[in-house]
């Protein structure tokens, strides 16, 4: 009889991790939601933790406070966010800056918000320090070919035009305070791009 009554135990254990798993994941979804529409500041927990369904002591509890739950909605985020910039091997100028204003249109009125909040911030600074490594660093596997046969200091200086044309305050300046369209953005940083590529080797 004992034994019959201790075998469900372990089940509503697993049951319970599970439950929480997916609470965490829900509170997760919920934050990145909240920062894609809203600065940092203005994110209360209490609307969290309304929105997932849980109490703000409940976020408390597993997260601690917003800087963690940035970090960890960031990183779960992340892989799907790289998967928009993902182009063919030898793409055109146009369809790689299609795949970055493809990005840019999903999270860039975000970055822009959290480059307006690094300061106060500590952990989102790091986290675009990663970031603008991780675009130096997309630039030169995008544009390996382009680059090929260039020394390494004619190489550096492409890269640099190469993430200045690409920029998030570039997509900004065309999307936003100039009000284009998606795929009018995407033609004029394909156009510069096409200007960098083309200057001559001195």
């Amino acid at each position: 009889m004992e034994a019959r009554q201790a075998a469900p135990r372990p089940y509503r254990q697993v049951a319970r991790a599970a439950a929480t798993d997916r609470l965490q994941q829900r509170i997760v979804e919920v934050f990145f939601d909240f920062m894609l529409t809203t600065y940092l500041d203005d994110i209360t927990l209490d609307a969290v933790a309304a929105a997932a369904g849980t109490t703000r002591q409940t976020v408390i509890r597993m997260f601690g406070g917003k800087e963690k739950l940035v970090a960890v909605a960031w990183h779960s985020a992340k892989t799907r966010i790289l998967s928009t910039r993902v182009v063919p091997p030898k793409a055109t100028t146009a369809q790689i800056a299609q795949a970055l204003v493809k990005d840019y249109e999903s999270t860039g009125d975000m970055l822009v918000r959290f480059l307006s909040q690094e300061d106060r911030y500590p952990d989102i600074g790091a986290m675009l320090n990663v970031g603008r490594n991780g675009h130096r660093t997309w630039i030169a596997e995008t544009f390996a070919d382009h680059l090929d046969g260039l020394s390494d200091a004619l190489r550096e200086r492409r890269i640099d035009q190469l993430v200045a044309v690409t920029d998030l305050y570039v997509w900004k300046l065309f999307r936003r305070d100039f009000g284009r369209d998606a795929d009018d953005v995407a033609d004029l940083i394909a156009g510069l791009v096409d200007k960098v590529l083309a200057e001559r080797r001195p």
